[in-house]
């Protein structure tokens, strides 16, 4: 089953529902997609396993939607969105699958993308967070890591969604 992560104004068609960070001292997954929403499901909802920090340094550690050891967040779900806030009400991550209408009304080479792989769920991430030594900022228009920034791609690969310092590999 492949998935689609748009980030920013790119997308990443990857084999599974994994991000992953990776350095010198090696590599932990900062992002999984647990269960999808389905709409013809009723009980389906969307469920992320998260691993990062903030901004400050904090951990954030969700399980299945759930903070494990920050109770000073806020996390809210829906069925088809996770988002932690900060106590002040600012978005560390947003992270939502998107419907087949709003995935289909993204850029043109980002539709085109998603026709020829079929992912089983296109995810867009949002947020200013860490993983490791990088800081990652996904805006609507662009994903920065560290001081690389992306836009407009549309990459598909054969391996996990890697943020690396040196850059996004697939």
């Amino acid at each position: 089953m492949k998935y689609a992560f748009v980030i920013g104004s790119s997308v990443f068609v990857v084999p599974n529902g994994v991000i992953s960070y990776a350095d010198v001292t090696g590599s932990r997954e900062i992002i999984r997609v647990k269960t999808i929403y389905h709409d013809t499901n009723p009980a389906s909802f969307f469920s992320v396993d998260v691993d990062i920090d903030d901004l400050h340094g904090n951990s954030i550690k969700l399980v299945n939607n759930r903070a494990e050891e920050n109770p000073n967040l806020q996390v809210l779900t829906s069925r088809n969105r996770v988002q932690v806030l900060n106590p002040d009400g600012t978005t560390i991550i947003n992270i939502q699958q998107m419907d087949d209408n709003s995935a289909m009304a993204l850029e043109h080479n980002i539709v085109a993308e998603l026709e020829v792989n079929a992912p089983v769920a296109v995810i867009r991430l949002f947020g200013d967070f860490k993983a490791g030594n990088l800081q990652i900022s996904a805006e609507n228009e662009k994903l920065f890591i560290n001081d690389n920034g992306y836009a407009t791609s549309a990459l598909a690969g054969e391996n996990e969604l890697l943020f690396t310092v040196n850059g996004v590999m697939l």
